[in-house]
C-alpha cells in the first residue's frame, strides 16, 4: 500500500468525514436506557457481539465485493449490492442512517474531483447505502481491499465506543481499553469476510433489530439510532 493510499483511507476512516456518523449508535442508546448496559464490560460485550453477527459477517464480505465490482467497472454488482444491504435493514431508523450517511457522502465525492466520477456513477440509482458510496472512493482512491475493510470495522468500532462513553457514560480510559480489545478482533474477521462466499453472508442479529426498533420511541436521547 502506497503512503498517499493510506493518507487516502486515513481520510475516509476518521471522524471528521462529514457524514454524520457520531449522530448514530445503532441500538446501543437503546441497550444504556433499559438497563442491559450499565458498565465498561457490558458495552464490550454488546459491541462485539454486533461486530461479529452484523459486521463481521456480513458489512465487511459485502464491502469487499462492492470494491471487486468497483475496480471492474460492474456498476450493475454494485447495484444489486446496494439493494441487498438496503434490504438487510430490519429497523426504520437503521435504513434512514446508511440512506442519509449515503446521501452525506455522495455530496462529499461530488465536490472532490479524485471521487467525482463514482458520484456520477451513482447519481441516478435512488437510495445509495454508505458503504456503496464508501467502497466507490475507496476504489477512487486507490485503496486495496485488506486495508479498506480493517479501516472500515475500526471505524465503526471507534463510533460505538464514542457512544458508550457518551450513553453510559464511561471515561476515556475505560474506551481505549474497549478499543484495545475490540481492534484486537479485526485482523481475522478480516480475513474470515475476504474469502466469505456470499451465501455464507449473515446478518442474523434479532437484539440489534429490536434494540434498533425499541430505540424508535425511546423518549429522551442523544443519538438518532
Amino acid at each position: 500500500m502506497n503512503p498517499l493510499a493510506l493518507v487516502r483511507l486515513l481520510q475516509l476512516a476518521s471522524p471528521t468525514l462529514p457524514v454524520g456518523a457520531f449522530s448514530y449508535s445503532q441500538g446501543l442508546e437503546w441497550q444504556v436506557d433499559c438497563g442491559a448496559i450499565r458498565t465498561e464490560a457490558d458495552a464490550g460485550d454488546w459491541i462485539a457481539a454486533v461486530f461479529d453477527a452484523s459486521i463481521a459477517s456480513f458489512e465487511l464480505p459485502l464491502l469487499a465485493e462492492q470494491m471487486r465490482a468497483w475496480a471492474a467497472g460492474d456498476i450493475a454488482a454494485v447495484i444489486d449490492l446496494n439493494d441487498d444491504y438496503l434490504g438487510s435493514r430490519e429497523a426504520a431508523e437503521l435504513r434512514a442512517e446508511t440512506v442519509q450517511m449515503g446521501y452525506s457522502c455522495l455530496q462529499l465525492l461530488k465536490a472532490l474531483p479524485e471521487c467525482s466520477a463514482v458520484a456520477a456513477r451513482l447519481a441516478d440509482i435512488g437510495d445509495v447505502a454508505f458503504p456503496t458510496a464508501w467502497s466507490g472512493a475507496a476504489v477512487a482512491l486507490g485503496v486495496p481491499i485488506e486495508p479498506a475493510l480493517t479501516a472500515w470495522a475500526w471505524a465503526w468500532a471507534e463510533n460505538q465506543v464514542m457512544a458508550a462513553i457518551k450513553a453510559v457514560p464511561l471515561g476515556q480510559t475505560a474506551g481505549q481499553r474497549l478499543l484495545m480489545s475490540l481492534g484486537a478482533m479485526i485482523p481475522s474477521r478480516v480475513a474470515t469476510a475476504l474469502a466469505l462466499p456470499r451465501e455464507d453472508w449473515s446478518n442474523f442479529a434479532p437484539g440489534l433489530a429490536i434494540a434498533s426498533c425499541l430505540h424508535e420511541t425511546q423518549y429522551s436521547r442523544l443519538f438518532r439510532s
